[in-house]
């Protein structure tokens, strides 16, 4: 199975607003959705908002490894 790019509206939030949204349609899968047209549909967003969350915490964790190195480097 390949990778897809996330949906353009969901590559564009905030790692807070993926995060919340994620929790909602978990909590939505979580009671049952009508049809399974729409689980699908929520299972298909739910992933394209964890993707979006991963690449958040992944610049988050490059970021504080580069300034770890940086401060490495000015304490040699």
């Amino acid at each position: 199975m390949t990778e897809q790019a996330p949906p353009a509206d969901v590559a564009s939030l905030s790692f807070e607003q993926a995060r919340d949204e994620l929790v909602r349609v978990v909590s939505e899968l979580e009671q049952g959705a009508p049809t399974l047209e729409h689980s699908l549909a929520l299972w298909e967003r739910g992933e394209a908002l964890a993707a979006r969350c991963e690449e958040w915490l992944l610049g988050a964790k490059r970021r504080l490894d580069a300034a770890r190195a940086a401060s490495a480097e000015s304490d040699s």
